[in-house]
């Protein structure tokens, strides 16, 4: 009889919990496709399961996850703990240098140490597999890791926080404010308590610096990441993209340019009938671009059965004995990142403003328009009744207008300074709001 694949697993909460179930529940599934049995023998979690119904009957407890990934009686450790620092990497970099495999669903971790822990795996031989990482139940890292042949990829870029998605989703589904959809994503689990690391855009900058490295062959860089968050975008905003075809969707994005790579992760606006468009709720997409083929891949990104699921495939292809270079490529052939600046953009720019009613504002943003080369595909203007009128400040005096604008084609900082000149020009009410263009 093939001898089992023993599975030490550290952190039982949402992800952790799943996996165990999934274990035990799907034995001879497992045990099948992996050639042999998949054992959990030994565990760490300073807190019991989440859910009662996990049964650790046959597997030990170890109090120290660090202990357990060095235990020699176990064949790979499962980091589910979570976060950048100890205990999770002091017990990644114990388990891999000891030359034991390691899967993690840890995208914080592999986005700030994933370079150095690549290494110790490739110097110790060990497998280092983190499929759940990034998108949840899509199989995103094994598609670029080792699906897509010779292709040259040019682009790779998607939706890749659930939070995010279902908010905007329910923002303009529900005619409600940011705040109030925010609270709901709260009340039913899909957002924590502090939302900052997912709806400032952090979440997501974290999974396009680990998906940057597997399309282009570079290392990691987090800092190289351009990051705005949702934070500012209204109802208005999401029902003018509405109008004019679009969708909001919050999207990180990888680019190879002739400067080098760019990474951003931002609120874009997406025309209504291509895939990424049609992706709501808490799904996410990740869409790929080469000289061979355009692939997109759609699926839950992340929750226990979503999650567990790439846990236990990577479990899977760690007892057939699949090792891969965990960054795609030997760590000692990965290019420095050359960052890029911000670009052109194919699809322009949305630009509302609060313009004030008076004469000569139209001609001013046209102007410094003008000055740096913007060309307009659209303007729309709106009164909007529900501003208070009179006053003896000159911008009230019929209240502020929304202005729509779509841009042709330009460059960031062309945009950046057109705006800066309306403001100075006093002929704005607030600041602007400025949301690129996808055409995908």
């Amino acid at each position: 009889m093939v001898a089992p694949l023993r599975v030490g697993l550290a952190g039982l909460g949402t992800v952790g919990s799943a996996v165990v179930k999934m274990l035990a529940q799907s034995r001879e599934q497992l045990a099948e496709r992996a050639g042999r049995p998949l054992e959990l023998v030994a565990y760490a979690s300073k807190d019991p399961p989440r859910d009662k119904s996990v049964d650790l009957t046959g597997a030990r407890k170890v109090a120290d996850p660090v202990a357990l990934a060095k235990d020699p009686d176990i064949d790979v450790f499962v980091e589910l703990m979570g976060g950048e620092g100890d205990p999770a990497k002091a017990s990644v970099e114990a388990a891999l240098g000891g030359g034991r495999a390691v899967v993690t669903a840890n995208k914080a971790l592999i986005a700030k140490h994933g370079n150095a822990l690549a290494r110790i795996a490739e110097k110790s031989g060990a497998s280092f597999a983190f499929e759940a990482s990034v998108g949840g139940g899509i199989p995103i890292v094994k598609t670029l890791r080792e699906g897509l042949g010779g292709a040259k990829i040019s682009r790779v870029y998607g939706i890749l926080n659930g939070t995010c998605n279902y908010i905007l989703t329910q923002m303009l589904k529900e005619n409600r404010s940011f705040a109030d959809c925010l609270k709901e994503a709260q009340r039913l689990g899909y957002a924590e308590a502090d939302p900052t690391f997912d709806i400032g855009g952090f979440d997501t900058a974290h999974k396009i610096a680990i998906l940057t490295s597997l399309a282009f062959g570079t290392e990691i860089d987090t800092d190289a990441v351009h990051v705005e968050g949702i934070e500012s975008i209204t109802l208005a905003d999401l029902q003018s993209a509405d109008e004019l075809g679009y969708k909001i969707k919050l999207l990180g994005v990888a680019t190879r340019t002739e400067a080098g790579i760019e990474q951003r992760v931002h609120p874009t606006m997406v025309p209504k009938g291509s895939t990424i468009g049609g992706v709501d709720g808490v799904l996410n997409a990740v869409a790929i671009d080469s000289d061979m083929m355009g692939l997109t891949l759609v699926g839950p990104g992340a929750g226990g059965p979503a999650t567990s699921s790439a846990v236990v495939a990577d479990l899977v292809d760690i007892a057939r004995g699949r090792i891969s270079p965990p960054l795609g490529r030997a760590a000692a052939h990965l290019a420095k990142p050359k960052r890029a600046p911000m670009q052109r953009h194919e699809g322009g720019y949305y630009i509302r403003l609060a313009a004030v009613d008076r004469p000569g504002t139209m001609a001013a943003i046209a102007k410094a328009m003008a000055a740096e080369n913007i060309s307009l595909e659209s303007i729309v203007q709106r009164h909007d009744n529900s501003r208070p009128h009179g006053g003896d400040d000159p911008r009230s005096a019929a209240g502020p207008a929304p202005v729509i604008l779509i841009t042709y084609a330009t460059t960031e900082d062309a945009v950046r300074r057109a705006l800066a000149t309306i403001e100075r020009e006093g002929v704005v009410a607030e600041a602007p709001q400025m949301i690129r263009i996808e055409k995908s």
